[in-house]
């Protein structure tokens, strides 16, 4: 018997699966620099605007409702709805002054 095909066995029968069995892991989309954040409580009405589901009126209401303690405000007031706020919870941040 070879003695990678044992190394295989052994590693089976003890539950451990030899590096030549694993499957590569996933990337991961990483997450967007703080630099490349939209900050809810200084951006302006255009950058808001860029995002995905924020159009004109959404913008200002943001703009409007300032200072936002924490971008998951902009749901719990009812400013934008959860699912606009999934697509955009990874772009946008709340900073604090």
């Amino acid at each position: 018997m070879k003695l990678w095909k044992f190394a295989f066995l052994a590693a089976a029968l003890l539950g451990a699966a030899p590096a030549l069995a694993q499957a590569p892991a996933a990337p991961r989309a990483p997450a967007a620099p703080a630099a490349q954040l939209v900050d809810i409580n200084s951006a302006t009405a255009d950058q808001l605007d860029a995002l995905k589901g924020i159009g004109k009126a959404r913008a200002e209401a943001i703009i409007k409702g300032r200072p936002w303690k924490g971008k998951d405000d902009l749901v719990q007031k009812g400013v934008i709805p959860q699912n606009v706020y999934d697509d955009i919870k990874d772009k946008i941040i709340a900073r604090q002054k």
